[in-house]
């Protein structure tokens, strides 16, 4: 029988209490004009620890030739909120893998829709709650006249 009086606890030896693993987050984008995954767009990510603080830039990524960033910077721990912002613009302007520089007129559209300028949303900003130890998968479906996104899986 052991003599030894030490409590046997989730605190480690040096009396602070264990961490939670950060909530992470992975993304792609689906060209849905074109059918294709959008590769070489411009990814920014940034993290708070809660509604009023301020952002944190954490740094980007561009999607490969699977529309994926494979390499977005980790989430600090803490954080309770995350922007994605993912730069269009270039996409559909300046990409020789997207033949669908503009939308092909419609039936049902404005006939002043293309007039002005050539994306209609240059950027694409999404921003979500997230939880400790949680992986959040946030795909972007897009086309030039409009987007979505959904929590996946």
């Amino acid at each position: 029988m052991s003599t030894d009086s030490t409590d046997s606890t989730d605190t480690p030896a040096s009396g602070r209490t264990a961490s939670v693993t950060p909530a992470s987050v992975s993304t792609h984008i689906l060209d849905t004009s074109a059918g294709r995954p959008a590769e070489g767009v411009a990814v920014r990510l940034a993290a708070r620890p809660g509604p009023r603080a301020a952002w944190q830039e954490l740094g980007g990524s561009s999607t490969d030739a699977d529309g994926r960033c494979k390499d977005l910077p980790a989430l600090p721990e803490g954080t309770t909120q995350v922007r994605l912002a993912f730069e269009v613009e270039p996409y559909f302007l300046n990409n020789p893998k997207n033949p669908n520089k503009k939308a092909e007129a419609q039936q049902d559209a404005p006939a002043h829709r293309d007039s002005g300028t050539a994306v209609f949303f240059p950027e694409v900003t999404v921003t979500f709650a997230v939880t400790p130890g949680e992986h959040y998968h946030v795909p972007l479906l897009l086309n030039p006249f409009g987007y979505s996104v959904y929590r996946g899986s």
